[in-house]
């Protein structure tokens, strides 16, 4: 099995109880009647502990998106049974994931990512493609080499779907066994679990703001600023100062002709699930508006190169490091495409 956090948790409670109860000696040992409420205690919470995995380890399903630079430039949306049906293809290979035994071999079946290419096609200036996961993490890997080995999108392992635990239900796999040369240019950081989106190239902007949707050439029309920034980014960027460039969100508003009521918030949402989720989202009030530099980040670096999809492009969320106390809880929110209103 993959190795777990709570891999400890299966094991029975029973015993535990028993050890602490002698720790100290048994000279003072309790009364059958308390044993037995200890262990129906712990029967009890074997139950739950044994409830809460079977849930996490359900088989997920999951939609796929491929998007980006292809040769028609629009998003093409596949559900779960589309998936499953594109996913036609066989990789015999050890899984660097799988810490038990990193020699065993699994038989994955997945999506084959080069005949997806060739049926989307791409433009001819792509050279990378991008993979994002729910939790936003993202790694990119050459087309070339996309179109050259068999790497999938997997869907099922030994013949079972992959659980979530296991990089499910859509895990990125390198043939590491048929081309073991791949493993040192893609190591086991870049098989890439729970993939939710595969992009081209680098997407254009359109930023979706009310009931507009705004191009990079409208956000060049906003009066520009430029933050030199540590970046809060997850994936790729330098780890010291960066220059980043970009529009201010309450401008962004303004142009797209929304008003942001006083005691109302601006959500941002990103592509990967994780920053679209409703319980926790990603927002900003009319006063963070007003009194921070909150960015939607275009440019970067000296040169004022756009921002490409590898490192979390078009379109970024930025902070000045004076706003640190108001959004110690904000996320740099990668893969914007939405600013929300809420009253």
């Amino acid at each position: 099995m993959w190795l777990q956090p709570d891999v400890w948790k299966n094991l029975p409670v029973l015993p535990l109880v028993t050890a602490i109860i002698c720790l100290g000696g048994c000279t003072n040992q309790p009364t059958e009647e308390q044993l037995e409420i200890w262990r129906n205690e712990a029967i009890a919470r074997n139950a739950e502990i044994v409830a809460d995995n079977a849930k996490k380890n359900q088989p997920m399903e999951s939609n796929l998106v491929i998007q980006g630079e292809t040769a028609t430039g629009k998003s093409v949306k596949f559900n779960w049974q589309q998936v499953g049906v594109l996913a036609n293809t066989y990789v015999q290979t050890t899984d660097p994931n799988y810490v038990i035994d990193r020699n065993q071999v699994f038989n994955f079946r997945g999506l084959p990512i080069s005949k997806l290419l060739k049926e989307f096609g791409h433009q001819s200036n792509v050279t990378e493609v991008t993979f994002l996961s729910d939790d936003a993490y993202q790694i990119t890997v050459s087309l070339a080499d996309l179109l050259t080995y068999p790497i999938i999108l997997a869907i099922a392992n030994n013949g079972k779907p992959i659980n979530r635990d296991q990089g499910g239900p859509i895990y990125l796999v390198f043939p590491y066994r048929q081309y073991p040369e791949i493993k040192q240019k893609y190591d086991e950081s870049f098989w890439a679990f729970y993939v939710s989106n595969m992009i081209v190239g680098t997407e254009k902007v359109q930023l979706r703001v009310g009931k507009r949707t705004l191009n990079l050439a409208a956000l060049d029309q906003l009066p520009q600023v430029t933050l030199t920034e540590t970046v809060g980014y997850r994936i790729g960027w330098p780890s010291g100062k960066v220059k980043l460039h970009g529009v201010r969100v309450r401008d962004v508003l303004s142009l797209a002709g929304v008003q942001l009521p006083t005691l109302g918030e601006v959500v941002v949402r990103g592509k990967a699930q994780v920053y679209r989720s409703t319980a926790n989202p990603m927002s900003f009030s009319a006063a963070d508006l007003r009194e921070c530099e909150i960015l939607l980040v275009t440019r970067w670096g000296e040169d004022k190169q756009l921002i490409p999809a590898k490192l979390g492009g078009p379109v970024t969320l930025a902070f000045s490091s004076e706003c640190k106390t108001k959004t110690s809880n904000i996320r740099w929110v990668t893969f914007v495409e939405e600013l929300i209103i809420q009253p």
